[in-house]
């Protein structure tokens, strides 16, 4: 562990001036020579890190979804090329390049905050050696030595013996119970952590191999920081517990915020969301109205959380809009009037269909259509045809009457005799 910690010496004088720094700050409250003042200073250094670090954990977030994205087809062609190990790593390798994403994205803030553990490390370590390092001269050295935190030194461990631990004036008994409580609730918030991630936002709906994997790495990394833990100073130590504190309450904002589509969080976040937007008629927050478009969005490729998301909004009287706002289902279907105030044709009542009529009720409409022989409307001069004379009349023709009777489908009058067949 020392000679990694020493790779990294080059960032050791940035970490010792930070921390300084705060012990500055903290140390007019609590005073110089306490736990307080430097365990608060290590706690602030982590804080400082790991907001610089959210935009590292926001590729961390798009990375992830990517990969669970590309699952499906990332199982295909295992299951193509399962015999050609090169032909599947070259397919691999092709899926990312064309999607655009990278599977050690997702390790990038454990990758960016390394240097600074290690230089963390290397600072208590010299503490524990009596050794100034950085900016950390020969009075704030003999601070450092001084602080405790519940009994227990900064740069104390676990595995050091009774000899080492009454130099730094502890016991050691303080210090192991002190080490192993927070090498426990730092292994607990690391599980905890990632089976919140686990259990919630994961899609459901497809089951691949890397979901096991995560499963595994559920109870690999507590075990593998109980097994480093117990040779971590308490410095150290408190530094790696305020940084697990972080991620899970910075992955349980996301969870609830932005969780992955087809989770269970989803689910959960939709139920709020859909309770929220009735109430209230409309998304107010950005995000709401973000989530709301990606589903609109979709359209029929929405997963069942999405899709009983909005078919109660249609049964609350509310419809999605493509922009991410929610409208009123009145005012969806009703169409804007012209400025005069008269609605528009597209707001006309729809034509119902006249009802079909049977074979023998269209032919007696016809009858009696060929019957009526009196028109009723007046002519140009605005005289009844009864006036005119009756030579102005068109004779009606004997066969008028015959007429509606052939609409049948009835042939009447001469026959056309049949010509001979040709022998």
């Amino acid at each position: 562990m020392d000679t990694i910690a020493s790779l990294f010496s080059f960032i050791t004088t940035p970490v010792s001036w930070v921390i300084v720094q705060f012990h500055a700050v903290y140390g007019k409250i609590f005073g110089p020579d306490t736990g307080w003042a430097w365990g608060l200073s290590i706690v602030s250094l982590v804080i400082l890190i790991r907001i610089c670090l959210i935009p590292l954990f926001v590729k961390q977030i798009k990375s992830t979804r990517a990969m669970q994205t590309l699952q499906p087809e990332m199982k295909k062609i295992q299951e193509r090329y399962k015999n050609d190990k090169q032909r599947q790593s070259e397919e691999m390798m092709k899926l990312y390049k064309e999607t655009g994403t990278n599977p050690l994205s997702s390790c990038l803030p454990i990758l960016a905050q390394s240097p600074f553990f290690f230089a963390l490390y290397h600072v208590l370590n010299g503490i524990a050696t009596g050794k100034t390092i950085g900016v950390i001269n020969d009075p704030l050295l003999a601070s450092a030595r001084k602080a405790h935190i519940f009994g227990a030194p900064l740069a104390a461990k676990f595995t050091d013996g009774a000899d080492k631990v009454a130099q730094l004036q502890a016991s050691l008994t303080d210090v192991r119970v002190v080490t192993a409580v927070m090498i426990v609730l730092m292994s607990a918030s690391q599980f905890y952590t990632q089976r919140q991630l686990m259990t919630k936002n994961v899609d459901t709906t497809v089951k691949t191999p890397f979901m096991q994997q995560q499963k595994m790495l559920m109870y690999v990394f507590p075990v593998m920081f109980a097994v480093f833990g117990i040779n971590f100073p308490v410095g150290v130590l408190v530094y790696w517990l305020t940084t697990n504190v972080w991620t899970m309450g910075q992955q349980m904002f996301v969870i609830r915020n932005n969780p992955t589509p087809g989770s269970k969080a989803q689910a959960a976040y939709l139920e709020r969301l859909y309770k929220h937007v009735t109430h209230h008629g409309q998304t107010r927050r950005r995000s709401e109205k973000t989530i709301v478009k990606a589903i609109v969005a979709k359209g029929r490729d929405r997963n069942e959380f999405e899709r009983k998301f909005i078919n109660g909004l249609s049964k609350a009287g509310f419809v999605a809009q493509a922009d991410g706002t929610v409208v009123k289902g009145e005012a969806q279907a009703a169409v804007a009037q012209a400025e005069d105030g008269t609605p528009t044709s597209a707001a006309a009542p729809k034509r119902q269909q006249p009802k079909r009529q049977s074979k023998s009720q269209r032919q007696s409409g016809a009858a009696r259509a060929a019957g009526e022989g009196a028109p009723t409307s007046l002519s140009k001069s605005e005289e009844p045809e009864d006036a005119k004379p009756a030579a102005d009349k068109p004779a009606q023709k004997s066969g008028g009457g015959t007429r509606s009777k052939a609409q049948s489908g009835q042939r009447k009058g001469p026959q056309r005799p049949k010509s001979p067949s040709k022998k």
